[in-house]
């Protein structure tokens, strides 16, 4: 079995569709061993507890460098045996440490269609916000692999939401992550899990 670690910064809903999607069997080659929160106190972290996932926070200001913090945070994945790191609404950028720890073996949610609102500074409501600003008719969510360019990886899954007359940036969110992010998430990550696990036993 692949062993997935998960990094959070709030209320883990994406994290909530990896649990509900291990249970239903849609992720089947992979299973959640860790749950790593950049902030205290988030509601991911109960999520994780409820689900019988062991919890840990590693903020950023308890390090001198960044590179400090990317490196804590490679330790204790490779400590559990993760193979594989899916940052589900994860607000820090990763840097070098961790990057070259899981080449080509981080995968992110990001609620849009990229190449569109994407890159630093866009994440949360601030992306369905410029969407709505720039006037789009449809938007959606990609899943893709982590490189050293914010939301530059290649991308594994994408689906299209259409934007609605009189969307606000909450009600768009809202129906990017029912409609979008909550069911290419598990799917990417079931589809990242395979092809390791194959690799595993070729290896």
């Amino acid at each position: 079995m692949v062993k997935i670690g998960v990094l959070v910064s709030g209320g883990g809903t994406n994290l909530q569709a990896l649990i509900d999607a291990q249970k239903s069997g849609i992720i089947k080659s992979g299973e959640i061993v860790c749950v790593v929160s950049n902030k205290p106190d988030v509601y991911a972290l109960e999520r994780a507890k409820k689900a019988n996932i062991e919890g840990c926070v590693i903020k950023k200001s308890d390090y001198v460098t960044p590179a400090d913090f990317d490196k804590a945070i490679a330790d204790y994945m490779l400590s559990k045996g993760v193979d594989v790191i899916v940052m589900a609404g994860f607000l820090a950028i990763v840097g070098e440490n961790l990057l070259s720890a899981y080449k080509d073996r981080i995968i992110n949610i990001h609620p849009s269609l990229i190449p569109s609102f994407c890159g630093e500074g866009f994440y949360g409501l601030k992306v369905h916000e410029k969407a709505l600003e720039y006037g789009v008719k449809v938007t959606g969510a990609t899943v893709h692999f982590v490189n050293e360019i914010p939301d530059g990886g290649k991308i594994i899954a994408q689906k299209a939401v259409y934007i609605e007359e009189g969307d606000t940036a909450e009600i768009l969110q809202k129906r990017v992550m029912e409609q979008a992010e909550w069911i290419i998430l598990p799917e990417a990550v079931e589809m990242v899990c395979c092809k390791l696990k194959g690799d595993k036993n070729n290896g």
